[in-house]
């Protein structure tokens, strides 16, 4: 048995019952990354040293017959946007590099506490802008299903890396999609939770009232192991809800029947691709036989919502990113006659191209003359998107929807048409608009052997409904288990 096909739940149970070291497993997982992460590319730093470190750690505690925690033993991948004290974090961008954070995010404590492993860092879009890790400063992220497509993004390395079995779990960041739609394209599961249900303290920001952290596994209990470690109450975050987040892996067995699903009649209209629907609908019918009931509902505002997100999150990135400005940390120009040509040349030299573009666009929303026709009328239909989802979940349960569009598209294809680009987070950006729970769940391929996925949107920290219903669809279905050809060649040879 290969452990880096291992599930995290195996893989704890192994280490945990004395089956396998802590060592082999990581020794193991650092060896499929050099094997298979030079065609995917999905890591930009590898800490090997460290890894085994933290094993050899775990292993003498389990010896000594102290307790590991509830991850204890388990490689988990960072995308490189959260902060480790004394590691370096980049955000993908040439303006953080050689910024070593001073302090842990909440998240990083909590993985720690309970025993998890840090293997490394991957790739994304350059502070979290993008939709298929192509906008990196250092190269971009193949999917593994096809090394000519995207892998999706922001979090396009951690989905890849997840599917192409170089990481058994790995954490992301959601600001309109941007662990959903890699999951999608690249066939693993991807969460993300309610606003305020994991703490953002530590999270490089792209847009605050949007990004949520959230997670990858091969199967939703992986997923659920570590969402219970990530959830909770943050003293340092203000944005924390303080709810009490329950064991989401112990719920996984409960029956869905009588569950209501909503299906927004507006995610099914024009636009989406025939296989990916066809894919959806058969998915729908599955969940159906397992006693769930379907009721067709109505997300009015939907239209407005892609216009409304990218108004609101490129003003709060432009008011978040003006701290990289060459005088406290990250890069700053080597020649500048004073200091507003430092400000300019420091920002011109380090942002990449998507990431000046919406700065450029939300700095313009924010001016004189233009708050109140765009960024204050986005708001207020933010407002009325948000009432959409109010009322429709007062129907049902939860939510099924299309991911993405289409499956993974070539990479290139679109990365000269942003607002093309930008059409394909249509069905993701207004569960972060409502700040809802969504998650991505494998439902099939295309013609071309491309992973589709459905999405199943929660009620407010309704985490434990829709993991359920993605449990339940997983043990009468086996997409989750396909292997793509990258990591099934490695493993052959």
């Amino acid at each position: 048995m290969r452990l880096s096909f291992s599930s995290a739940r195996d893989i704890v149970r192994m280490v945990r019952g004395k089956e396998v070291s802590a060592k082999d497993v990581v020794e193991e997982v650092l060896d499929a990354i050099s094997r298979i992460d030079p065609q995917v590319k999905a890591y930009l730093r590898v800490d090997e040293e460290g890894a085994l470190k933290q094993a050899e750690e775990v292993d003498r505690r389990l010896a000594r017959g102290e307790e590991i925690g509830s991850l204890g033993g388990l490689p988990v991948t960072l995308k490189d946007i959260f902060c480790v004290r004394g590691e370096e974090t980049t955000c993908a961008s040439k303006i953080l590099v050689g910024f070593y954070s001073p302090y842990n995010a909440t998240i990083i404590e909590k993985l720690r506490d309970n025993g998890a492993i840090f293997v490394g860092r991957t790739n994304m879009d350059e502070f979290a802008m993008g939709s298929t890790t192509e906008n990196s400063a250092f190269g971009v992220t193949r999917n593994p299903w096809d090394l000519e497509r995207v892998p999706g993004g922001s979090s396009g390395g951690s989905a890849a890396a997840v599917a192409a079995r170089e990481a058994i779990v790995a954490l992301g960041s959601d600001t309109g999609g941007s662990i959903r739609q890699p999951a999608s394209f690249c066939g693993c599961v991807g969460i993300k939770p309610t606003y305020g249900r994991v703490s953002r303290y530590g999270l490089v920001a792209y847009a605050s009232s949007l990004d949520q952290i959230g997670n990858f596994g091969r199967d939703v209990y992986d997923v659920a192991m570590v969402l219970r470690v990530l959830a909770g109450h943050d003293m340092k975050d203000s944005t924390s809800a303080d709810i009490e987040a329950p064991d989401y892996a112990a719920a996984l067995d409960e029956e869905i029947r009588e569950l209501k699903i909503g299906i927004p009649k507006e995610y099914f209209g024009e636009g989406l691709s025939a296989e990916v629907r066809a894919a959806i609908e058969k998915a729908i019918k599955a969940l159906e036989s397992l006693g769930a009931i379907t009721v067709e509902v109505s997300l009015p505002h939907t239209e407005y919502a892609i216009a409304a997100y990218y108004i609101i999150a490129s003003a709060e990135a432009s008011s978040n990113l003006a701290r990289y400005d060459g005088v406290q940390y990250g890069h700053r120009t080597k020649s500048h006659r004073d200091l507003e040509e430092m400000y300019t040349k420091s920002k011109g030299e380090g942002f990449g191209a998507e990431v000046k573009r919406r700065i450029i666009m939300g700095t313009y929303a924010l001016s004189s003359g233009y708050y109140d026709a765009y960024y204050l009328k986005a708001l207020k239909v933010r407002t009325l998107i948000k009432r959409d989802f109010e009322e429709a979940l007062k129907k049902v349960d939860c939510l099924i929807t299309p991911v993405s569009p289409t499956p993974a598209f070539k990479i290139g294809e679109k990365v000269n048409d942003p607002l093309t680009m930008y059409l394909s987070d249509i069905y993701t950006i207004s569960c972060n608009l409502a700040g809802l729970p969504g998650i991505s769940i494998p439902c099939g391929f295309d013609s071309e052997g491309m992973p589709i996925s459905f999405q199943l949107l929660g009620q407010p920290f309704g985490e434990g409904t829709i993991l359920r219903i993605g449990h339940a669809y997983q043990q009468v279905t086996d997409f989750h288990k396909r292997v793509p050809p990258v990591a099934d060649r490695a493993a052959s040879a």
